[in-house]
C-alpha cells in the first residue's frame, strides 16, 4: 500500500507588475521556494503558488503612458518576473495571473454570491484614494493632508507617501464590521494565525478596535479589471480579485477542484509586512463568508532596507538581483537574502554587508573547509574517504554532539519560518567542523608511523567528509547549486530521495574518492572592488550627480547641440524661451540593446536603462550614420525622457536622444562618462 504524504501547501503574495522587481520582492519568493524545498526534502507533498496581481487603475495608466493597453503591458511584465523566477530557480507548481479566465470567472461567481447572502451591498463612496497604494483613506489616516485658504482639504499624502485624490462615485460595499467581533475571537482562538505574533496585536490595536469599516469592492472610474455580472460598470475592485487567486490557482468552485480539496486550507502565506492587515483582516472574513477554512499561518515578514530606508526608484536606491546573479552567481544571492533578513525585524543591504558574507560565510568558512578537507584526504588516504567510526579521537563526540544538536534546532526553525536563524545553525557546525581540524592536528597524526595515529587519522578524514557531507544537504533548500558541487568534490551524490529529518553523520558511504583538486567554489572577493560595482548599480540621482551629468554632457556636445548657458537649441530655427526649455527632462542612460528597425533603413530602435522601474523603447532615425550598431551597446546617452510616447513604424519610442551634427552633416550620439549612474538628472 502506497504512503500518504502529508501536504503543505505555500505562497507568496501576488506580485502588482508596475514595475520591475527588485531584491527585496526577490527575497520573499526566495523564502518560499527555501520552504517549499525544505518540505519535499523532508517529506512532504508540496504545491508552491506565486503569481501577478494585474488589474486596476494603476496598471490602466501605466499602458496609457506606455502607448499600449493594459493586456500587452501585463502580458509583458508576467513574462519578465517567470523569466526572473526562473533565473532565481523558483521551483513553484504554478504561477496564477488575475487575467486568467478561470479566476475571473471564479471571481465573478464568488462577489454574487456574497451580494445574494447580503454580505456585498450598493453604495457610495466618498473619501480620499492612492493610486499607487490602489487603496482608501480617510482624512484621519492620512499622514499629511493639504489645506486651501479656507481650511479646507484639498489633497494629501496616504501613509505610504503617496499622494491621494478625492474620489466620490457609486461602489459596492463588503459588510467587514459584521464580523469584527468573529475575527476577534478568532485570533483568540488560534494564536498561530499570524506571525510573527506581534503582528496581531497590530491588527487588533489599529484597525479592528477603532471600528473596522466596510470595505469598496468595486470601482466604476476605470475599466481595467473583472467586471460585476449584474452590473457591468462596476469593475471588482483589488482586493476581492487578488485574495481570491489562493483558492480560485486550486480550482476552487470548479469541476476540477481536486487540487483544492487536497492542499487547502493553505498552510503558510508569506506577505510583505505592508499588506499583512489585507490578509489578516479582510482575507479571513471573504474566507469566512464563503464557508472556508482558514490558511493556518499568515506570516508578515519585515523589509529589506538600504542604508537610506525602503528601496524605491524614487530615491535611486534599487539593486535588482540580476545584477548580483550574473557577478557572483545564484546560490551567493540566495544564501545572502534569506541570512540577512532576520525573523520579526527588518534586514539591511548594504554593498559592504554583501561582499563581507561572500568572503568570510561562504569563502573563507565553508569554502576553506571544503578545500582543506578534500586536499587532506587526498594527501592523507590517497583520495579515498574511510568508513565513519564515533568516538575515536577525544574530539569527535564534541563534534558529533554539534551535529545532532544542529540539524534538531534547524528543523525546529525552519519548521516555525525561522530561516534566517536556521542558517545560522549550519554555520555553527561550520565553524565547529573548521575547530575540529585545528582540535585533531592531522598534519601531526600523519607523521607517526604508528597503527593509532593512522586509526585516528581516518577518522578525522571521515568526520570532516560527513560533516560536509550534512551541511551540504541542510543547505540545498537554499542553495540550488553548491551543496552538489561540495558533494561532488567529496566523490558523493546528491540523493533527492534523502530526507533530511533522517540524514546522520553516521549515514556517510565509505571509500568514496574525492576528486584531485577542488575547484573553489566561493573564491574570495577584492572588497573595494565589489563594493564599488554594487555601488555603481544603484540608480541614485541626485542634483549633485545630475550636475555632474550635465558638465560631461557639455564637453561631449561639441557642436552645441543645446546650449546650457543661453538655452538655445542650435538645431532649431528659432529661440526656445528658458520657461519652456526648463520643462525639458534630460537623464543619461545606458543603451542595453541595439538593433535595425525591420523595413526602416534609417532607424535604430534601442533599448535603455535610464533607471527608471522598466527598460526604455527608443526609436531614432540614426541608422545610416552607425553601420555596427552593436558597437555603442554599453554607451552612457542622454535622453529627453518626458516626451509623451509615440508610435513609430508600429513599435513604441518613449524618448528622444540627444546627438550632435557637424559642419559636414555627420550625426552623433552624445555620450558622457560611464562613471556617470544611469537616470542622472542634466540641470
Amino acid at each position: 500500500m502506497t504512503e500518504t504524504k502529508p501536504t503543505y501547501y505555500i505562497t507568496t503574495p501576488i506580485y502588482y507588475p508596475s514595475g520591475k522587481l527588485h531584491i527585496g520582492n526577490s527575497y520573499t519568493t526566495i523564502a518560499c521556494d527555501a520552504l517549499a524545498r525544505y518540505k519535499r526534502a523532508t517529506g512532504y507533498d508540496v504545491f508552491f503558488l506565486t503569481g501577478t496581481d494585474e488589474h486596476g487603475l494603476k496598471i490602466e495608466e501605466k499602458a496609457e503612458q506606455l502607448g499600449t493597453d493594459p493586456k500587452s503591458y501585463v502580458d509583458e511584465m508576467a513574462a519578465g518576473i517567470k523569466k526572473l523566477w526562473k533565473t532565481l530557480e523558483i521551483s513553484n507548481d504554478k504561477f496564477i495571473r488575475t487575467t486568467d479566465d478561470y479566476h475571473e470567472k471564479a471571481v465573478q461567481k464568488m462577489f454574487q454570491q456574497l451580494q445574494d447572502q447580503g454580505d456585498i451591498y450598493l453604495g457610495e463612496y466618498e473619501g480620499w484614494y492612492s493610486v499607487d497604494d490602489e487603496e482608501y483613506f480617510t482624512e484621519t489616516q492620512l499622514a499629511e493632508v493639504y489645506r486651501d485658504d479656507n481650511g479646507k482639504v484639498i489633497g494629501g499624502k496616504a501613509p505610504s507617501g503617496h499622494e491621494v485624490q478625492l474620489v466620490k462615485e457609486e461602489s459596492y460595499f463588503f459588510k467587514m464590521g459584521k464580523y469584527a467581533d468573529w475575527l476577534l475571537d478568532y485570533y483568540k482562538q488560534h494564536p498561530e494565525f499570524i506571525q510573527p505574533a506581534n503582528r496581531m496585536n497590530e491588527m487588533i490595536n489599529n484597525f479592528i478596535k477603532p471600528g473596522l469599516e466596510d470595505l469598496a469592492v468595486s470601482r466604476t472610474t476605470f475599466n481595467w479589471g473583472i467586471p460585476v455580472k449584474s452590473n457591468p460598470k462596476h469593475v471588482i475592485y483589488v482586493w476581492l480579485d487578488a485574495l481570491t487567486n489562493y483558492i480560485t490557482a486550486l480550482g476552487y468552485d470548479t469541476d476540477d477542484d481536486s487540487l483544492f480539496k487536497k492542499f487547502w486550507p493553505a498552510n503558510v502565506q508569506m506577505v510583505g509586512k505592508e499588506i499583512v492587515r489585507f490578509h489578516t483582516i479582510y482575507w479571513p472574513i471573504m474566507l469566512h463568508a464563503l464557508g472556508l477554512p482558514l490558511p493556518k499561518t499568515v506570516f508578515g515578514h519585515n523589509w529589506l532596507l538600504m542604508k537610506d530606508g525602503k528601496m524605491s526608484k524614487s530615491k535611486g536606491n534599487v539593486i535588482y538581483p540580476e545584477t548580483l546573479v550574473n557577478r557572483y552567481g545564484l546560490d551567493s544571492v540566495r544564501y545572502y537574502l534569506v541570512r540577512a533578513m532576520p525573523y520579526g525585524n527588518d534586514g539591511t543591504f548594504t554593498p559592504e554587508d554583501f561582499v563581507d558574507r561572500l568572503n568570510y560565510d561562504l569563502a573563507n568558512d565553508l569554502g576553506n573547509l571544503l578545500n582543506r578537507t578534500v586536499a587532506m584526504i587526498n594527501k592523507y588516504e590517497g583520495g579515498v574517504i574511510p568508513a565513519y567510526e564515533a568516538g575515536v579521537t577525544e574530539f569527535d563526540a564534541s563534534l558529533e554532539a554539534t551535529a545532532e544538536t544542529t540539524m534538531a534546532n534547524y528543523h525546529k526553525l525552519m519548521d516555525n519560518l525561522h530561516l534566517s536563524d536556521a542558517l545560522a545553525e549550519i554555520w555553527k557546525l561550520i565553524a565547529r567542523t573548521n575547530k575540529y581540524i585545528d582540535e585533531t592536528e592531522p598534519w601531526i597524526l600523519a607523521k607517526n608511523d604508528d597503527d593509532d595515529s593512522k586509526h585516528q587519522l581516518g577518522a578525522v578524514m571521515a568526520h570532516l567528509a560527513a560533516s560536509l557531507r550534512v551541511i551540504a544537504y541542510f543547505l540545498s533548500p537554499v542553495m540550488t547549486h553548491a551543496p552538489k558541487q561540495i558533494l561532488s568534490q567529496l566523490g558523493l551524490t546528491f540523493d533527492d530521495d534523502i530526507n533530511l529529518k533522517e540524514l546522520t553523520m553516521a549515514s556517510l558511504p565509505k571509500n568514496s574518492k574525492v576528486v584531485e583538486k577542488g575547484t573553489p567554489i566561493f573564491p574570495r572577493r577584492d572588497a573595494k572592488e565589489e563594493v564599488a560595482f554594487i555601488a555603481a548599480q544603484m540608480t541614485k540621482s541626485d542634483k549633485k550627480k545630475g550636475r555632474a551629468a550635465m558638465e560631461a554632457a557639455k564637453q561631449a556636445a561639441n557642436s552645441g547641440v543645446w546650449n546650457p548657458e543661453n538655452t538655445e537649441l542650435k538645431s532649431a530655427k528659432k529661440q526656445v524661451r528658458f520657461d519652456a526649455f526648463e520643462k525639458i527632462e534630460l537623464k543619461v542612460a545606458e543603451i542595453i540593446d541595439v538593433q535595425k528597425v525591420q523595413g526602416a533603413d534609417k532607424l535604430l530602435q534601442f533599448r535603455l536603462d535610464a533607471g527608471d522601474a522598466d527598460d526604455r523603447q527608443i526609436l531614432s532615425g540614426i541608422a545610416e550614420y552607425y553601420p555596427e550598431p552593436k558597437d555603442l551597446m554599453g554607451k552612457k546617452v542622454i535622453i529627453v525622457a518626458n516626451l509623451k510616447p509615440r508610435k513609430m513604424r508600429g513599435q513604441v519610442s518613449q524618448g528622444m536622444l540627444l546627438s550632435s551634427e557637424d559642419s559636414e552633416g555627420k550625426v552623433q550620439l552624445v555620450t558622457v562618462p560611464e562613471s556617470i549612474k544611469n537616470g542622472s538628472t542634466v540641470e
